[in-house]
């Protein structure tokens, strides 16, 4: 029988992946939209001025969900994070590489500096969504791993459709996420081609993240994880509505309404397990065998009772003081500091 307090862990981790998603998936779809999406300089600097005031508060959530699960589940933490030591060193890197590129790129004024520096950012947004995509999927899918936990297999055993599903699914998702935040802060020509390639975007963007959704519902899900694929769905297509009716506000919440369903598809067909053994299936980690102690998991709870809503509140008022468009004419024009 699966203990309650591994199974409220299950779902704060599942919470915490999700408000990632949610809150960076903007963020880093922003990013990718430095060169795909806009056309001249200030444009580029309308967007960093959309995620300026939140991008760093927005990763928080990642910290959070990998320390949540590295208190909470060592072994899944251990199995996936050793599995995958490739893919997230180059997500750590990507990181680092878009930070870097957010406080550099202004500091000097040279078109080809900036450059230079959008290209990282794009660079650095692209592997992140990609490669935290590929992750999830391959906890809900499966990896080579023995009754150790270890890997079997060399280096890139984990490039499987799976995980390019998952990219993909992250990916589109984060470039549909951004065009939709977007149109809801900024103003003038850039939201009306934002709205305009969001209509034409929408559809296609959600269709591998709904797909991820159904192939591990078909796999192992019972008949809530199937209503929620359902909800996921109708939320898809709200969410196209809106934006076709010019409701900026609802057609930004569906969107975010069609991963939380997803994501609520996908972990629960998966739960209780955390990370299935595609050699073996009894060597997959569960809530059960993966958890920390009773008292660890007990001590954590009362930390997170407290630390989780001061997190809410402070993001909640990030977001209301800095809630005002940002539009070409806000942004002043580039210069150089001369030295002293």
């Amino acid at each position: 029988m699966t203990e309650l307090l591994p199974t409220i862990w299950f779902l704060l981790i599942a919470v915490l992946w999700t408000g990632f998603l949610f809150l960076e998936g903007f963020d880093l779809g922003v990013g990718m939209l430095m060169k795909l999406f806009a056309r001249t300089d200030r444009e580029r600097r309308v967007l960093l001025n959309t995620v300026g005031p939140v991008w760093d508060g927005n990763e928080v959530w990642l910290v959070t969900a990998i320390g949540a699960t590295l208190a909470a589940f060592p072994l899944w933490y251990a199995s996936l994070l050793s599995t995958l030591y490739l893919p997230f060193v180059l997500v750590l890197l990507a990181l680092i590489l878009r930070a870097v590129a957010f406080e550099y790129r202004g500091k000097m004024n040279s078109d080809s500096w900036r450059r230079r520096w959008d290209l990282a950012i794009f660079l650095g947004s692209f592997t992140s969504a990609a490669g935290l995509g590929a992750a999830l999927a391959l906890t809900t899918s499966g990896l080579p791993i023995n009754e150790n936990g270890d890997r079997v297999g060399g280096p890139f055993v984990w490039l499987t459709f799976d995980a390019l599903l998952g990219a993909a699914a992250v990916v589109l998702f984060c470039l549909a996420h951004a065009l939709a935040f977007l149109v809801l802060k900024t103003d003038g020509p850039i939201r009306e081609r934002a709205r305009r390639a969001l209509i034409k975007l929408l559809p296609v963007a959600v269709v591998p993240l709904l797909a991820w959704a159904a192939k591990v519902y078909l796999a192992e899900g019972t008949g809530w994880a199937g209503l929620a694929l359902l909800l996921a769905v109708a939320a898809a297509a709200a969410s196209w509505f809106a934006e076709r009716s010019s409701r900026d506000g609802w057609g930004f919440i569906w969107l975010g309404g069609t991963l939380a369903a997803s994501l609520a598809c996908i972990f629960g067909s998966a739960y209780p397990v955390v990370l299935p053994s595609t050699l073996n299936d009894a060597f997959s980690l569960t809530v059960d065998n993966a958890a920390s102690s009773p008292y660890t998991l007990g001590l954590m709870s009362i930390i997170a009772a407290f630390g989780v809503p001061l997190v809410l509140v402070y993001q909640g008022w990030t977001y209301w003081v800095f809630r005002k468009r940002v539009t070409e004419q806000s942004i002043p024009e580039a210069h150089t500091v001369s030295p002293l």
